[in-house]
């Protein structure tokens, strides 16, 4: 019998039943402050101790976000996440700068293993670099005007043929077979966005203003070059990023703007409208891998145990302790995530399904995320799980790709299976477009902070349009054209999320490549590489991946080829 019951780590630092308040808190951290270091070893076992504190603090936060996430309108559970960022997250903030500093000013860090710890010192010089007292109050005011972001998405929903829905499950619609039900379900869906848009862009400007601040206070011109810093960006730079848009620009949009042609031909429409890129160009109704969550969950589980028993084994483990929610509904916060729960060594999916194939993509997705969690669960400290996104997002974007393998699972015949795998790829060279535009629009926000919600709106459909506007004809939407950007969370919660995702996009292509040409070679590089956590740079954690870490035009044409191969042997 397979053990599912995930076992309690013992804490040998902090009590086993520390109540998360600043009164029990603060005892511990000054503990670690005074204490006396006299060899390295006593400084490593500091390192652990004081990690072993972080991941349950990060453990109690990480709760927080989710029990309020997914009950946006509970006024407690709003407040027990307030409680943590205005009264716990201020308080401890610049008592970790002076363990930092302790850390960097002791004797013995020239003793500890360089190689070992190398990433993570580099980290904490950079923290140093960049902390100011000042922005204490201003991190802690930020995130509390996130979470109306969050509350505002929750609360909309929208009434179809008489029917309350919330907006995933309202965008079901829009890939109906008839042109009227998908143009009026568009349609309604976006003049719910409009009732919201200038509360939503006052809570932008509000954001905006305050990261502005946050760069200035740092010593910074403007916050994306602060944010540079922040994420911790070694590998690569500002002009890096404006050479992917570029690539992307002159090879992946081309093969979009075809894809486009063929698609209004397939349909019969010689315009294509923005709620005519969703439908099946077969001419038959969407495609319905899973009827409801619990089969979702089920076929997930059963297709990571076709790849690798190990993986199953690990979504099963969170369906035993439910570490899933992922049926849309009222109240709900948008969009999906994998939490990691830092201290338990195994995360909580969380995602609003609505039954179509966009939500098998989103489970496989944050499956990958998953593993890798499982896979840096025991890494020594907690510092070592934190990775940077383009080595999170290979995970999950790779998984997306490799588990194509296993969909017959979701599908009962060869016709819908063939299907789900075309749109798939297409929406890999999607995302790419996608990504490139919300990345340049935060480049363009955030380099001219004096600008206004117009100001705003004209880059972003400037922008849009160099990466063809979703290949669509927005003749008299002018109003939604320019309000599309207010659906991406990233640009409201993740400031400079986003080119991650393109950098791991390709990332995943290139992993997926080598699957098909040896499976199992390819499965143990990609997992080796996510057992590696961050204890290695970025571009070594892709060659143990066996890939290159490089978005230039000669590979991003080289990987476009590739899958635009695949696409047409499913033809």
């Amino acid at each position: 019998m397979i053990n599912l019951i995930i076992p309690k780590k013992t804490r040998t630092f902090i009590p086993q039943d520390l109540v998360m308040q600043w009164d029990n808190l603060e005892p511990i951290l000054n503990e670690l402050l005074a204490r006396q270091i006299d060899n390295v070893t006593e400084l490593e076992q500091w390192l652990k101790d004081k990690s072993e504190l972080e991941a349950a603090l990060e453990e109690d936060f990480a709760w927080r976000y989710i029990k309020m996430s997914c009950d946006t309108a509970n006024e407690e559970k709003v407040k027990a996440f307030q409680y943590f960022a205005e009264e716990i997250d201020p308080k401890i903030s610049p008592i970790s700068n002076l363990l930092n500093i302790k850390l960097m000013e002791s004797d013995y860090v020239e003793e500890l293993d360089q190689e070992k710890y190398f990433v993570y010192l580099r980290a904490i010089r950079k923290s140093l670099e960049l902390y100011r007292e000042e922005n204490v109050e201003l991190f802690t005011k930020i995130l509390v005007t996130q979470q109306k972001y969050q509350a505002a998405s929750g609360a909309m929903s929208v009434t179809i043929n008489g029917q309350e829905y919330t907006m995933e499950q309202a965008s079901v619609f829009i890939k109906d077979t008839d042109r009227a039900v998908r143009q009026q379900a568009w349609e309604t869906i976006q003049q719910r966005r409009l009732v919201d848009k200038d509360d939503l862009n006052i809570i932008f400007d509000e954001l905006a203003t305050m990261r502005h601040q946050v760069a200035l206070n740092a010593g910074f011109e403007n916050y994306r070059d602060y944010m540079f810093q922040a994420l911790g960006r070694f590998d690569y730079t500002v002009k890096d990023c404006y050479h992917f848009h570029e690539a992307i620009e002159k090879e992946i949009v081309p093969i979009l703007k075809e894809q486009a042609d063929k698609r209004a031909k397939a349909i019969g429409i010689e315009i294509l409208k923005p709620w005519d890129l969703d439908v099946s160009t077969s001419g038959k109704p969407a495609l319905r891998p899973f009827k409801n969550g619990a089969e979702l969950i089920d076929k997930t589980i059963a297709a990571f145990n076709a790849i690798d028993p190990k993986l199953g084994q690990m979504l099963a483990v969170m369906k035993a302790n439910n570490l899933f929610d992922v049926e849309s509904r009222k109240g709900k916060a948008p969009g999906g995530y994998n939490y990691p729960l830092a201290e338990t060594g195994a995360p909580f999916i969380f995602m609003n399904s609505a039954g179509t194939l966009r939500d098998l993509t989103t489970m496989v997705h944050e499956g990958g995320h998953a593993i890798h969690t499982f896979l840096t669960a025991n890494l020594e400290l907690n510092d070592f799980k934190h990775c940077p996104s383009e080595v999170a997002e290979l995970a999950s974007m790779s998984m997306e790709l490799i588990s194509m393998d296993q969909w017959h699972i979701y599908f009962d015949n060869e016709e819908d299976l063939i299907r789900a795998k075309k749109e798939q790829l297409l929406d890999v060279l999607k995302t790419l477009p996608w990504v490139a535009v919300i990345d340049q629009f935060q480049h363009w926000i955030y380099t001219n902070p004096g600008h206004n919600a117009a100001d705003r709106e004209e880059a972003f459909k400037q922008i849009y349009t160099t990466f063809g506007a979703g290949f669509a004809n927005w003749q008299d939407l002018e109003l939604q054209f320019g309000n599309v950007w207010q659906k991406q969370l990233h640009v409201f919660e993740l400031p400079f999320y986003y080119i991650e995702y393109g950098i791991a996009q390709l990332g995943a292509i290139a992993i997926w490549k080598n699957y098909k040409e040896n499976p199992s070679k390819a499965l143990q590089q990609y997992l080796d590489a996510l057992s590696l956590g961050y204890t290695k740079p970025m571009n070594e954690i892709y060659e143990t991946a066996g890939i290159k870490f490089d978005f230039s035009v000669n590979y991003i044409n080289e990987l476009a080829s590739f899958v635009k191969t695949e696409l047409e042997k499913l033809d």
